[in-house]
């Protein structure tokens, strides 16, 4: 067992492809610069100005591989999309039952109670 853990740590880790560097490199970029909440001219200004400079840093990318770089970052910049409205109602009318079912259990357990307390101070 000792033997297989040692041949484990002398296998070399596979080196990055450009493309999955420029992703990386892109990414990085988009979360420091704050493009994230930025107005969309002004995120389009940006990827056209930070897609120039991936082209010229990573020169071994082809023109489909850029595009699809572009996409990605677009898409990692968009705010997160908002689940549909069934589903929310839905969740709101399970939470107002539990609450009203609550509310009357509460109820309830006061009324028991009141009769048994106005008992004993007869």
């Amino acid at each position: 067992m000792a033997k297989d853990r040692n041949r484990r740590r002398h296998q070399q880790v596979a080196e990055p492809t450009p493309f999955e560097q420029a992703r990386d490199e892109m990414f990085q970029h988009i979360m420091r610069c704050g493009v994230i909440g930025a107005a969309p001219d002004h995120q389009s200004e940006w990827f056209n100005d930070t897609m120039a400079y991936l082209e010229d840093r990573y020169h071994e990318l082809s023109k489909d591989q850029l595009r699809e770089l572009r996409v990605l970052g677009d898409r990692f910049c968009q705010p997160p999309k908002a689940k549909p409205v069934e589903a929310s109602a839905e969740a709101s009318a399970d939470a107002s039952e539990s609450s009203e079912s609550s509310e009357s259990s509460e109820t309830a357990s006061e009324s028991t109670t009141e009769p048994a307390g106005a008992g004993s101070a007869a």
